[in-house]
């Protein structure tokens, strides 16, 4: 079974505090999904995103202090399944994804690689998989740096969700 972590532009006005509503979000087809980030208006991680929130927060628990770096990932106020075995959904609000925005479009990746490579790295082994891998997440940088300046631009929240 495959895992993505999906994050999703929602206007502030449509947001409804329901994760039977928020689950409804999460609903279209990949065609659809597909549109949808190619306008930075939705982005998926696959089931590497742990090792992406690692990438900005530090090894769990999170080294660094609440704020924008630790809202990219895996940040925001959960919204609970009424079934407990379900992952809830995170809700960023408009002024905390413009936060994330500034922070992603200021920092520095090589910064970021230095301070987590050796983390990032172990699973691989080999030192050959180092350019392959820092490509991977440097590409993942610009597809989050894209999506969340898109919608802070668009005065947009950002609804995240587990899904297999």
């Amino acid at each position: 079974m495959s895992m993505y972590f999906h994050l999703r532009a929602v206007p502030p006005s449509a947001l409804r505090n329901s994760a039977t509503w928020f689950q409804r979000l999460f609903e279209d087809d990949w065609d659809t999904v597909r549109e949808r980030i190619g306008r930075h208006r939705e982005e998926v991680l696959d089931k590497l995103y742990g090792e992406v929130e690692l990438l900005y927060s530090g090894i769990p628990p999170n080294h660094a202090p609440e704020g924008p770096r630790t809202r990219v990932v895996l940040g925001g106020r959960p919204v609970f399944h009424t079934h407990s075995s379900l992952p809830p959904f995170l809700v960023l609000t408009a002024s905390q994804v413009a936060g994330v925005a500034d922070y992603l479009k200021a920092a520095d990746f090589d910064d970021l690689w230095r301070h987590a490579r050796v983390q990032l790295l172990r699973p691989y082994g080999a030192p050959d998989a180092e350019p392959e891998m820092r490509g991977l997440y440097a590409a993942t940088h610009r597809d989050l740096t894209a999506f969340y300046a898109q919608t802070a631009d668009y005065g947009d929240a950002v609804v995240k969700w587990l899904m297999s």
